[in-house]
C-alpha cells in the first residue's frame, strides 16, 4: 500500500506499507528515496510489516523549503510512526538516515523500538583527528563537495556520478543505473540538497549512537572501504554493537542476498 502522510500543514510524506507482522521501517540516505530498498521489501514483506519513507524533500514526498534538516526529519519519523501505530520497530537507516534515526532517539528515546540497523554512516561526521576516528572524509574534502558542486543541477549530477562510481558500488555501473542513481538524488534540487548536506555533516550523534547500543540491540553494517577504522571506532563508542563488513556505500543493493541474510541473522538473534 502506497499511502502519504501529511507531517505538518502541507508537507506530505510518501510511504509505502507492505507485508504483516513485526514492523520494520527503512529510511533512505542523502537526497534517495524508497527505490533504493526495492530488494529489502520484496525479501522482507514475506515475514515483516516493511515500510518503507520517502523522507521530505526527497522522492514523491513534499519539495519544500523549510526543515531539510535532520531534527525535523527526526520529528517528521515519530508523525509517520504514530500514524501508522507502529510500535515494537526495527528501525534501518542508510547514510544520513542513520541521523533521522539518532535524532527520533534523541527527542523520543528508544521505548517502543526493538532494535535498530545502522547502515555505512559514522555518528559524527566531521573531526580534526583524522587517524583516531570514523568520518566521512577530510574536513577540506568536504567543503570542497559543499562549495563546489551543491551549487546548481550539474554540480549536484557531477557529485553524485563520482559518488556513486567511486563509493557507492564496487563492480562496474551499466550506463542505466547510473542515470537511475544520479535521477534519485536529482528529485531533490541542489538548493536543498546543499541544506542537507551541511546539516548532515555537522551532526554529532556520539551519546545517542552509544547509549542506544547499550539498551537496544544494534547493528552496524559498514563499507570494506573503512572497515578496519569503523570496526576499531565502534567497539570503543558501541561496545554491545555487533558490526558486519559488506561491500561499498550502497552494499544493500548491490549485494541485496547478503546484505538480507544479514540482517535476517541478526533480527533472528534479537526476536
Amino acid at each position: 500500500m502506497n499511502t502519504y502522510i501529511e507531517v505538518e500543514p502541507g508537507i506530505e510524506l510518501f510511504v509505502q506499507d507492505t507485508g504483516s507482522g513485526e514492523p520494520i521501517v527503512f529510511i533512505p540516505g542523502f537526497t534517495f528515496t524508497t527505490e533504493v530498498f526495492t530488494e529489502q521489501v520484496k525479501h522482507f514483506s514475506k515475514t515483516h510489516r516493511t515500510i518503507v519513507i520517502d523522507p521530505r524533500s526527497h522522492g514523491r514526498s513534499t519539495m519544500t523549503l523549510h526543515g531539510n534538516d535532520y531534527v525535523t526529519h527526526g520529528t517528521d519519523l515519530e508523525k509517520v510512526l504514530k500514524h501508522l501505530k507502529v510500535e515494537n520497530v526495527t528501525l534501518v537507516g542508510w547514510s544520513f538516515g542513520c541521523l533521522t534515526v539518532w535524532e527520533y532517539i534523541r527527542q523520543f528515546g528508544t521505548d517502543g523500538i526493538k532494535s535498530i540497523v545502522l547502515i555505512d554512516m559514522p555518528p559524527k561526521s566531521l573531526s580534526v583527528q583524522q587517524d583516531e576516528d570514523w568520518v566521512e572524509g577530510p574536513l577540506d574534502d568536504m567543503a570542497a563537495a559543499y562549495t563546489s558542486y551543491l551549487r546548481n543541477p550539474k554540480g549536484q549530477r557531477d557529485f553524485i556520478s563520482a559518488y556513486a562510481t567511486g563509493i557507492m558500488v564496487q563492480r562496474d555501473l551499466k550506463e542505466k543505473e547510473l542515470v537511475w542513481i544520479v535521477e534519485q538524488s536529482l528529485k531533490t534540487p541542489y538548493y536543498i540538497a546543499a541544506n542537507l548536506f551541511s546539516s548532515g555533516l555537522f551532526s554529532d550523534y556520539r551519546d545517542e549512537a552509544s547509549k542506544s547500543s547499550e539498551s537496544i540491540p544494534t547493528l552496524f553494517v559498514v563499507a570494506e572501504h573503512w572497515a578496519e577504522t569503523a570496526t576499531s571506532y565502534l567497539n570503543k563508542l558501541a561496545p554491545k554493537s555487533s558490526v558486519e563488513v559488506l561491500g561499498g556505500h550502497l552494499m544493500f543493493w548491490e549485494h541485496s542476498e547478503k546484505f538480507n541474510g544479514m540482517v535476517e541473522g541478526f533480527l533472528k538473534r534479537n526476536g
